[in-house]
């Protein structure tokens, strides 16, 4: 752009406004006789530039938009929020020499600044865009400050230029050689790196010598910056190899925070940490491995990896409870008080807790066994834990063991392993903050075993009284003692517990609930709890006792509560909708239920499947607790072949094959031809056949359903049996017989079958159940078929 006559000569003419096509992008400034390549995607912007090359004007006003580009780069800006952006005043009309488009549809430009040009309004509705403009030519003046102000850019763009060696030299040349101070400016204003506002600063900036000023400020702190690198790196050279790059860089860092005396923040926390070592009063061993590693940490940069993994290292050991224990409260009666505030019925087991308890309080440092409840879902073992911790005055904790099959979840990883951690039970320690508290080791039974190790064989440490005083996690890799700690463990069935584990620990069993104590038990803790969730009153939501023992009966059949309070808690929630409705109260009557619940969902299937010939009623224990079986027989023609169906395992089969060979070697005791048993072959099958099934106690009712078919005489479908069968017809005892008596309550059962040598277990029954039930013991098959077919030996 030619220079101007000076004020007092001829005065230069107006500029008239004019139009052309916008190009606005985020800080975006274009320098007059400066070309610049850019890049376009915004379908938008591609639309402008079409535009303005139909119409062969090839001249674009560019104008910066105001972005955060910073937050832009980093992607926390919206994109479709950028063209929101306000515009600079002042732009550059630009000349297009080149376009190109690019496969990916985006646009290829190379922009040649013409003049300077100030911003009237802009239409950038939609596109083409378009704005109003006008020239804005600076005000130029020749005088001596212009010419001290154009020699001391020079001078100082040569010693930077010497400072880069990679500079190109014929930029160099062309600063040397500018035919004028603005022509200078706006080329050091395109080389030097600034930030966007100050390049914006100077293309708005009327006056030639504010503008020589600006550009001298921005390039003598380039250089300043550029002198103070080059002294860094001269300083630390004697410190630095070829292969510590990323430490050559973070020394500069240092060097620099030194330079502008700010303070180290780094240094700071290491103080900090070492402070709380001191005053921690960590076990001898514990606080020595802690100032080691402080030592490492200072001598590490806080950009390396290591820096992390010992400062997190340092942080547990300063937050676990090597000291901290809470105050035991041995007040035995208040402890019989919180069970029975938590827990109804449970008497065995709660004589059995409070005598643990008494225990400890004459020996404070009993190593004593491992408490493990065993019992079917929703009995209560978990809340019996935490009333536990209620009555003493401890902190309870609680893992799930369900699922685990690493090690490392209970022992915890090496720290030589990229996210490294801690176990379970050292982290819970940290998070519960003592030492003593009531530690729940919950679904015990269902740790599994994998490649990773076996996690049953690391809990015998945690378990064993005579070794974890000095319980070593792998991460820690220091003694911890947590002898303090009440270990608790459930399980739904002890079958699957590792043997040396199930050693350790003294079993409690927890069978399950007769109908009568899920009434008290729904009356007392369910229906006021499921009140208070859903925001009821006692008064406005009531549900009568013939009701609640449909709901029992007809729609939870269950060892557990859980599915009852479940099932409560839908009738809360119609009554709450009624409620919110705008009646006052509501009543829940037995005739309610099929309206709120739908059908029932438990049948009797014991009268309709039983009461035919080979149909036989067993009894099991699952993991949900006891059940009712079906033993089905047929007979068809054939060789004496007998075959299994329903997914039995070895021992259920091999009990088959001995009832089976019992009948045919005593087949004329209860008068059946030799050929019946020869020319006939025989069909068990136990239904719900997805099910795995197995052991001895199914062994007198298939001997009992294959008597059925061969007699033609259907078993009494009251009757329900269990007990393990010998091929000299003798009944052998069984286990779980609690569990399954009350499951043949549930199921309508009016006489059960056990084994002579159970009759110890029939008396550990609830009263009203031996007094409800008829309950037989037997000695040998004889009896059994006595009772269930009406049949006896005929010789």
């Amino acid at each position: 752009m030619a220079e101007v006559p000076p004020a007092d000569g001829p005065q230069a003419p107006v500029p008239e406004p004019t139009s052309a096509y916008l190009l606005a992008l985020p800080e975006l400034v274009l320098f007059p006789g400066s070309f610049l390549p850019i890049h376009v995607t915004d379908p938008e912007v591609i639309k402008t530039v079409d535009a303005a090359f139909g119409q062969t004007e090839r001249r674009l006003a560019v104008f910066a938009r105001e972005v955060d580009l910073e937050a832009l780069q980093k992607g926390q800006l919206d994109p479709a929020t950028v063209n929101e952006g306000a515009l600079r005043e002042y732009g550059t009309l630009a000349q297009v020499p080149r376009m190109r488009r690019l496969p990916d549809s985006s646009m290829q430009l190379l922009l040649h600044g013409q003049e300077r040009i100030r911003l009237l309004t802009a239409e950038q509705q939609t596109a083409p865009y378009r704005a109003e403009i006008i020239a804005a030519p600076e005000t130029l003046r020749d005088d001596d400050v212009i010419e001290a102000l154009t020699r001391s850019l020079q001078e100082s763009f040569a010693r930077m230029t010497a400072l880069i060696p990679q500079m190109n030299e014929e930029l160099q040349q062309a600063a040397g050689g500018a035919d004028s101070p603005l022509e200078l400016v706006y080329l050091l204003a395109m080389t030097v790196r600034m930030e966007p506002a100050d390049r914006y600063g100077i293309l708005a900036e009327d006056d030639l010598e504010q503008k020589l000023r600006r550009m001298l400020t921005i390039l003598n702190r380039e250089l300043e910056l550029l002198e103070l690198g080059s002294r860094i790196q001269s300083e630390t050279a004697s410190e630095i190899s070829k292969t510590q790059r990323e430490y050559f860089l973070r020394q500069q860092l240092k060097a620099i925070r030194q330079e502008l005396g700010e303070e180290d923040e780094t240094a700071a926390e290491i103080e900090e940490l070492r402070r709380r070592i001191d005053e921690a009063g960590l076990p001898d061993e514990a606080a020595e491995t802690a100032r080691r590693e402080l030592r490492r940490l200072e001598q590490i940069p806080p950009q390396a990896a290591d820096h992390h993994v010992i400062r997190t290292y340092l942080e547990l050991i300063l937050e676990l409870p090597w000291h901290a224990l809470t105050e035991d409260n041995f007040d035995l009666r208040r402890a019989q008080r919180v069970l029975d505030e938590d827990h109804y019925g449970l008497e065995k087991v709660k004589d059995r807790l409070i005598e643990y308890l008494a225990v400890r309080k004459l020996k404070p440092d009993l190593r004593g066994p491992i408490l493990c409840f065993v019992g079917p879902p929703g009995v209560g073992k978990t809340s019996l834990g935490q009333s536990i911790a209620r009555s003493l005055g401890r902190k309870f904790a609680r893992i799930s063991l369900g699922g685990v099959h690493d090690e490392a979840e209970i022992r915890g990883h090496r720290r030589t392993y990229i996210g490294a951690m801690p176990g379970r039970i050292i982290e819970q320690l940290r998070r519960v903050g003592v030492r003593n508290p009531v530690f729940m080791l919950d679904e015990i039974d269902k740790v599994t075993a994998s490649l990773h190790g076996d996690p049953s064989s690391a809990l015998l440490e945690v378990l064993d009284p005579a070794q974890n005083n000095s319980f070593r996690d792998n991460y820690l890799d220091l003694a911890f003692d947590l002898s303090q700690v009440i270990f608790i463990a459930t399980a739904n069935v002890m079958q699957t517990i590792q043997p040396a584990l199930l050693d350790r620990l003294e079993l409690i069993s927890l069978e399950g609930y007769t109908e009568a104590e899920k009434l008290q038990i729904a009356q007392r803790y369910l229906i006021p709890r499921q009140r208070a969730e859903h925001g009821l009153s006692e008064a406005q939501m009531q549900i009568t006792v013939p009701a609640l023992k449909q709901v029992i009966g007809g729609y939870t059949r269950e060892s557990g509560v859980r599915n009852l309070e479940r099932t409560i808690g839908t009738l809360a929630r119609k009554a709450a909708r009624k409620i919110a409705g705008g009646e006052a109260s509501v009543a829940i009557h037995k005739g309610d239920l099929e309206g709120y619940l739908g059908p029932e969902r438990v049948f009797n299937e014991v009268a309709s499947r039983a009461s035919r010939t080979g149909v036989v009623t067993g009894l099991s224990v699952t993991t949900t607790g006891g059940d009712v079986l079906f033993i089905e027989a047929i007979r068809m023609p054939g060789s004496g072949q007998l075959k299994l169906t329903g997914q039995l395992g070895d021992v259920m089969r091999e009990s088959a094959e001995a009832a089976f060979s019992y009948l045919r070697a005593n087949a004329a005791t209860y008068g059946l031809e030799p050929e019946l048993l020869s020319k006939s072959d025989f069909h068990l099958h136990v239904p719900a056949g997805a099910i795995p099934k197995d052991g001895p106690s199914a062994g007198i009712t298939m001997a009992t359903a294959l008597l059925s078919v061969l007699l033609d005489k259907p078993a009494d479908h009251t009757v329900a049996m269990t007990g393990e069968v010998t091929l000299t017809g003798q009944v052998l005892p069984i286990g779980g017989v609690k569990e399954k008596v009350l499951a043949a309550r549930r199921a309508g059962i009016r006489t059960v079958i056990v084994p002579q040598r159970n009759a110890a277990d029939l008396k550990e029954l609830p009263a009203e159940v031996r007094q409800a039930m008829k309950l037989v013991t037997c000695e040998s098959l004889p009896e059994v078929f006595k009772i269930a077919l009406g049949v006896g030996p005929q010789r």
